[in-house]
């Protein structure tokens, strides 16, 4: 009697957990039939005004709590144990250093690829990229600092798109904000890529972030660097606040961008010059005013992403710090044209393409979820058939605890839960 009693309460507890809205998100969490998009030059079916049953099953199969429950374990367990062989693999460190580096962009791989799985594979979220076709074949083919916007909750996830498509994201590095190192998982597998942290506060960052860019000089795989330049998301209180500076600066306004933060750049300009061929300017949106948010992606809802790409050669940024400052604020100015133009007219400057989708983050994950889910079901079971109270509602506190840490790391990615940076008075001085 009891065994029944406390399975219906693991169920309840994570249906509750996996399905409850978090405040001032827009995500898609209740059961229900799939969106229908209009046609588009990429292909996106046009979905008549009948709805098809085999498509509202679907949406009702991805947006159960069953689906990410499952997810979710794929990835907290197979983490842990990346991050596990990650730390042995300290050994080698003192002995092949590169090895230990190659080594880490694969175990890094099997971590990110599963997130992109999600974006690519179980959402089936499109990303077209514009671009000059003379610059396409060298993606991928060359290390670049990638520069893009911060204003969607998922603008991180389409730069892995991205660094995934032309095969570079096992060892791509990012600018990252200190905090993110103690995020278990992601934040742990960065730490062992010697990823870039920051703690935002120049008297700080000045030697440590130089120092961590140094030692990419011989890193052993191609790479994209990226660096969200205005520091934080964009949200229309730290627009304001951020357009009050450079109006005090004598800067011209942006309308879509905050005021970009050039002294992070100009260092990482300065300690990858010879090491990186080109700085790719990155330019994303998504259409028809779609708000694209993580937990929209784990439930399967699709979004249809452009990304402008321009490749500026490094050879045209100058060098000098005061130079490289206002390189970069004309270079936002242009960003800002562009999203002008893409509010106007739906679309990019140049020759879209959409870069084939690569299975490998597919086969990533089959080969996770093979090796893990067969003893879970089989723990579960016995669980179950065992019918100690204790031991299930052990059960329940673990799972209960394992999933609000999974809804935790899924909250650093929200607008709405997003850092202080950028919205402190317009009093204190904001200093790039």
């Amino acid at each position: 009697m009891c065994a029944p009693l406390c399975l219906s309460l693991v169920i309840s507890l994570l249906g509750w957990i996996s399905l409850k809205p978090l405040e001032g998100v827009g995500a898609f969490l209740s059961p229900g039939p799939p969106p229908r998009w209009p046609c588009s030059a990429v292909g996106a079916r046009c979905l008549g005004e009948e709805r098809i049953p085999s498509m509202d099953l679907v949406a009702l199969l991805k947006s159960h709590f069953l689906c990410h429950l499952i997810f979710c374990y794929v990835f907290i367990a197979s983490g842990l144990i990346i991050n596990t062989i990650q730390l042995f693999t300290l050994l080698l460190w003192p002995v092949n250093k590169q090895l230990f580096r190659k080594i880490n962009c694969r175990l890094s791989y099997c971590v990110s690829s599963q997130l992109v799985m999600l974006l690519e594979w179980w959402s089936g979220t499109e990303c077209v990229i514009y671009t000059d076709p003379r610059a396409y074949p060298k993606y991928g083919q060359e290390n670049a600092i990638v520069v893009l916007n911060h204003k969607f909750e998922i603008d991180f996830l389409c730069g892995w798109s991205l660094a995934e498509r032309f095969g570079v994201l096992g060892g791509s590095k990012v600018l990252a904000k200190k905090e993110l190192a103690c995020v278990p998982i992601i934040g742990w597998m960065w730490y062992f890529t010697e990823m870039v942290f920051c703690t935002r506060k120049w008297e700080q960052d000045r030697k440590t972030v130089s120092e961590s860019l140094l030692h990419l000089r011989d890193y052993p795989e191609k790479y994209f660097f990226l660096i969200h330049c205005e520091g934080t998301r964009f949200t229309e209180k730290k627009h304001q606040i951020s357009m009050q500076v450079a109006q005090a600066k004598g800067l011209p306004s942006l309308k879509h961008h905050l005021l970009p933060r050039t002294k992070g750049f100009a260092v990482t300009v300065r300690s990858l010059r010879n090491v990186v061929s080109a700085v790719y300017d990155c330019t994303l949106n998504f259409r028809n005013n779609e708000n694209p948010t993580l937990l929209g992606v784990l439930n399967g809802k699709k979004y249809h992403a452009d990304l402008y790409v321009r490749r500026i050669p490094l050879e045209e940024v100058p060098e000098e710090e005061d130079k490289c400052a206002a390189w970069l604020h004309k270079l936002y100015q242009e960003k800002d044209a562009f999203q002008e133009e893409y509010s106007r007219t739906g679309t990019f400057p140049e020759t879209p393409v959409v870069p084939p989708r690569r299975p490998w983050t597919l086969v990533n994950w089959l080969f996770w979820a093979s090796l893990l889910l067969y003893p879970f079901f089989r723990f579960v079971v016995n669980m179950v058939s065992s019918g100690s109270s204790l031991t299930l509602a052990s059960f329940v506190l673990v799972f209960f605890v394992a999933s609000m840490g999974v809804r935790w790391m899924i909250g650093v990615t929200e607008i709405d839960k997003g850092s202080a940076y950028g919205n402190m008075d317009s009093k204190q001085k904001h200093s790039d």
